[in-house]
């Protein structure tokens, strides 16, 4: 009895220690070594379905920034293997073309595992600690987070020709973008009130052998200004058969129109 007793204490302390290190935030990545480029402006286009053009004549007006490139760091958390790790990330991206993520999944404040994607020339190379995903399904969910993620760039849905918008009704619209050579779909919603984007929802594969795709939800919890800039701050990625975000994103730092064209090909942070 009394080695149970001291077994099952050793195991309600361990549960505790790794409760307590999964409640501690990680420090923030240390401001990214450039500052934001010139920015020059284009004027919106005409055409536009009636929530895209509300859209964006909330954000910057009748004029738009023209975004080459951006990298964009913050903190949040991921789900991994049904347990929630805090976590940082650093996204860089060439706008329309190709990115790089960074992510570290943190106990005690300390990285626990590292996550190193590219998505470059249209391949995508996912490194996990538990091993390598790369194929056809990989890239497609690559490209689609390419251009989800233009959430912190929106201006590129409108400059990059190879993208288009469709109406559907007063506040859903319909996002068209490439994927080689076919395309992609999201059904995009925006808020009645405020007019700002809510929502993007597209199908996509989950796992590099699925033969099937999954409602892949992305959302904008929380627009504000950064920088002067209005941006989502606070956004959430949500598989629909699991029903729970798999990972919460804030945005502490964005910069615009840098030199990443070596930064984008290497490795962390």
């Amino acid at each position: 009895m009394k080695t149970f007793i001291i077994f099952i204490s050793v195991v309600v302390t361990l549960v505790l220690l790794v409760w307590l290190g999964l409640q501690i935030k990680p420090t923030a990545f240390p401001a990214f070594s450039h500052q934001s480029g010139e920015l020059e402006t284009i004027p919106l286009p005409d055409g536009l379905p009636a929530p895209v053009e509300r859209f964006y004549h909330q954000l910057d007006g009748d004029a738009m920034p023209a975004i080459e490139s951006a990298v964009i760091s913050g903190r949040g958390s991921m789900r991994v293997k049904g347990i929630t790790f805090p976590a940082r990330f650093r996204f860089t991206h060439i706008t329309g073309q190709d990115y790089r993520h960074y992510i570290e999944a943190t106990i005690f404040g300390f990285p626990l595992l590292k996550v190193n994607e590219h998505y470059l020339d249209g391949k995508s190379r996912l490194e996990l600690p538990f091993g390598i995903s790369e194929g056809p399904n990989v890239d497609q969910g690559a490209n689609l987070a390419l251009w989800a993620e233009a959430i912190w760039m929106p201006s590129v849905w409108i400059t990059d020709p190879q993208v288009r918008w469709e109406p559907i009704d007063e506040y859903t619209a319909v996002l068209v973008v490439p994927f080689g050579e076919e395309e992609e779909c999201f059904t995009v919603s925006f808020d009645p009130q405020s007019g700002l984007l809510r929502s993007m929802e597209s199908m996509r594969y989950k796992e590099p052998d699925s033969g099937d795709k999954t409602l892949w939800l992305n959302e904008v919890m929380e627009w504000n200004s950064l920088n002067g800039k209005m941006i989502p701050v606070l956004t959430t990625v949500t598989w629909f058969d699991e029903g729970t975000p798999w990972a919460i994103f804030t945005v502490e730092e964005v910069v615009y129109n840098v030199d990443v064209e070596d930064y984008i090909r290497a490795n962390g942070p």
